[in-house]
């Protein structure tokens, strides 16, 4: 390998990173380094990277320590059969960028992956020395995730939560099968196993620094994964139930989507073209519909087709809420906080206000209107005390005046 100086090593490293999209640092604990103590904040800002969910803006130095890799999975671009240019940074390059970047204010944190080197063993050995050099020899207080390799000793994965605000365990694709015909040397079992030893670890480390202050943090802000959507057959009914258990199972912050993108040189197995864009953003909205608006899982996949698949025109909320009419209209003035929720249009805030406001007064339209982004598709899925939809939501017609413009629709996917 021609030896790279180290904007060489960070344009090759930097890009090959892009593919993994769990790196927002929602959950962190609040560090900084006021007093005259340490480096670095996890609430600086600095270059956008990615957004918390109340909002905050995250700037992260998003990096792999290598794009080299023994395995050859059929959908990574860095699998070992890839014709890509090859880097690698040492645990010391890394830790220089890290702080050298902070203190210029790009970045307020680290996000760190890595093909597999050599072996599971002393690459996991690579990620957590720039770990605990940050924290140790540099008191760096900034945002750290780590993701980390299920097939590395246990007692290696745990030093990275030590160390690490957030770990991630990719799950890599959303079923059994997919993993095993796309990643034949990674193993579904080892990958779960490992995700269930982090919760136990973060538990008892909760449970333990209830009763001893002194007691160690361990990924205060817990731990995610990532599926990629399109590589397999799996649909997104599959998709939806495979997170619903991960999130039961292992108590994660989130699961990630990532739309499979073709790469150069593609195996022959893999699909020759990528899904719509669109199918990844309804699966993040099909995801919150679980996690903020009171939705089992197996009502979200109520939303999708015959085929499984959910509909790309219309939200999963809409959809579930055009399939499941009887339910409507809703009472802005009367009804509980779980039914308001379901009204398509109306987010969780604009239901929290309502809520608050109805105590004072009767609502009237013109009150949810100034709540909500288009009032046009509330209407027709309440009842307000001087308006009610009369056979409006029988309408056979109410999708397609409720559905998104097609030019807006093929401008958002694009």
């Amino acid at each position: 390998m021609a030896q790279l100086d180290t904007r060489e090593k960070l344009a090759i490293l930097a890009d090959a990173a892009k593919y993994d999209a769990s790196c927002a640092s929602s959950g962190s604990v609040k560090r900084d380094s006021r007093g005259g103590k340490g480096i670095g904040s996890t609430e600086g800002m600095g270059i956008c990277h990615a957004y918390a969910p109340d909002g905050r803006c995250i700037s992260l130095l998003k990096i792999l320590l290598t794009n080299s890799c023994v395995f050859d999975c059929h959908y990574c671009i860095n699998r070992k059969s890839s014709n890509v240019r090859r880097a690698r940074f040492t645990a010391a390059e890394v830790v220089h960028l890290t702080l050298a970047f902070y203190k210029r204010n790009y970045i307020e944190g680290l996000f760190l992956s890595s093909g597999i080197i050599r072996s599971s063993n002393y690459t996991m050995e690579q990620i957590v020395e720039v770990a605990r050099a940050l924290r140790e020899d540099h008191d760096f207080r900034g945002y750290i995730h780590l993701k980390t390799i299920p097939d590395a000793d246990p007692e290696l994965v745990h030093l990275a939560g030590l160390y690490a605000d957030r770990v991630s365990i990719n799950v890599e694709l959303p079923t059994v099968a997919g993993l095993t015909r796309l990643a034949p040397e990674k193993s579904a079992a080892r990958i779960e196993g490992a995700m269930g030893g982090m919760k136990a670890a973060i538990v008892d480390t909760k449970d333990a620094r209830k009763r001893y202050k002194s007691a160690p943090k361990f990924a205060p802000a817990g731990q995610s994964t990532q599926m990629i959507v399109g590589a397999d057959a799996a649909d997104d009914k599959a998709v939806i139930g495979k997170a619903s258990s991960l999130y039961d199972l292992f108590s994660l912050r989130r699961v990630y989507y990532s739309a499979f993108s073709p790469i150069p040189d593609a195996s022959a197995v893999l699909p020759l073209k990528r899904p719509p864009l669109m199918r990844e953003h309804r699966l993040y909205q099909s995801d919150w519909l679980m996690r903020f608006y009171g939705f089992a899982p197996q009502e979200v996949s109520e939303a999708a087709g015959a085929d499984g698949m959910l509909p790309l025109d219309i939200d999963p909320k809409l959809a579930w809420a055009l399939k499941f009419r009887e339910h409507f209209p809703v009472d802005v003035n009367r009804a509980p906080r779980e039914a308001l929720l379901r009204v398509p249009g109306l987010g969780v805030k604009a239901v929290n206000r309502i809520l608050t406001s109805r105590r004072l007064r009767r609502l009237r339209l013109d009150d949810i209107a100034r709540l909500t982004v288009s009032i046009a598709k509330v209407r027709p899925f309440l009842v307000t005390a001087d308006w009610r939809p009369t056979a409006l939501t029988d309408r056979a017609d109410l999708s397609a005046r409720l559905r998104p413009k097609t030019e807006q629709l093929e401008l958002f996917a694009a």
